[in-house]
């Protein structure tokens, strides 16, 4: 139960909430903002950097081996959430306003988050193994697929997006080389990584909340909330709400239908519905020019505190299963 109750109730998202406000009554201005935006592309260096560190390459190799279950969850995260966000822009761009809605294709372009994905998995008693594979596989992919998935989704005749080759050399500089430069320096610190893995956690997350600071402060600057209504922002809380349960139906009912056993079927559910804010924070950072950065994390803000909520009930509800097997 008191795991149960750390998933549902996160604390990270609690103080993601409180540097929002902060960011919203607190705007970093002048010089402050210069240096925070410093600091920003510093951070985000060590976040990748950091993130090629920890990816083992051996549990990305050992995944192939479940190859159906993996392309499953790639399918979901890089084509199944596309796909709803382009369909369903009539019903949800006239609600949440054209800023927001390309909020959420940003959102629908992300790679599945790491943690949380697991640890449900894990609550849950699914296929830990392939819930770490699938994760991790889907984290590295993500750097490269959805930066080409936001240009196709966000790039046509849109004032927010980047251009190819300016989004090709800010991601090469600010996410691909300090990525590489991890895995490449794992030989040597990955031991070190895997000792210090609880307190560096704390690194990662304070890296996006300086970037989210960061981020917030400049969309206020720009009038965030005086472009955003509160209309468009219970839209779009309604709208993240419907999008998860209709992935969770969607996967689930895939999973069925392809005859895999309730353990794997378990690790699909957590393992394809899930969006990583640690991922999307710091790239719509590098992607998106400042007037738009807010309305671009604001959707896989409100996603991310839904999905730990409903998956966590849902974990606790598996967890009761008596046997392991359907």
């Amino acid at each position: 139960m008191a795991r149960l109750l750390r998933l549902l109730f996160d604390p990270f998202t609690l103080i993601l909430i409180a540097v929002v406000l902060l960011a919203t009554f607190l705007p970093a201005r002048g010089q402050a903002e210069h240096a925070f935006q410093w600091l920003t592309h510093a951070a985000i260096a060590l976040l990748f950097f950091m993130h090629g560190a920890k990816l083992s390459r051996q549990e990305v190799v050992a995944g192939i081996t479940h190859w159906r279950l993996h392309l499953l969850v790639f399918a979901c995260t890089f084509v199944l959430f596309p796909l709803l966000g382009l369909v369903l822009k009539p019903l949800v761009a006239p609600w949440v306003g054209a800023e927001l809605y390309l909020g959420i294709l940003y959102l629908c372009a992300l790679s599945a988050t790491v943690q949380s994905a697991i640890a449900f998995t894990s609550l849950a008693r699914g296929n830990i193994p392939a819930a770490i594979c699938s994760a991790a596989a889907s984290s590295l992919i993500g750097i490269f697929i959805t930066p080409l998935l936001v240009l196709w989704l966000i790039g046509a005749g849109s004032d927010g997006a980047p251009s190819t080759l300016d989004a090709i050399a800010k991601i090469t500089q600010q996410l691909l080389i300090p990525f590489i430069a991890g895995q490449w320096a794992r030989r040597w610190i990955g031991a070190w990584v895997a000792r210090n893995r609880h307190w560096l956690k704390s690194v990662d997350q304070t890296s996006i909340l300086l970037v989210v600071y960061t981020a917030f402060s400049q969309a206020v600057n720009q009038g965030l909330w005086a472009q955003v209504p509160a209309v468009n922002l219970l839209a779009l809380l309604v709208f993240c709400c419907a999008l998860l349960a209709l992935v969770l139906t969607l996967v689930w009912i895939l999973g069925k239908a392809l005859g895999f056993n309730l353990e794997d079927r378990i690790t699909i559910l957590f393992a394809a519905s899930k969006k990583s804010l640690a991922t999307g924070v710091p790239m719509a950072q590098v992607l998106f020019a400042s007037q738009a950065i807010g309305s671009m994390l604001l959707p896989i803000m409100v996603f991310h505190q839904i999905q730990l909520m409903v998956c966590a009930v849902l974990a606790q509800h598996f967890a009761q299963r008596p046997g392991q097997r359907p």
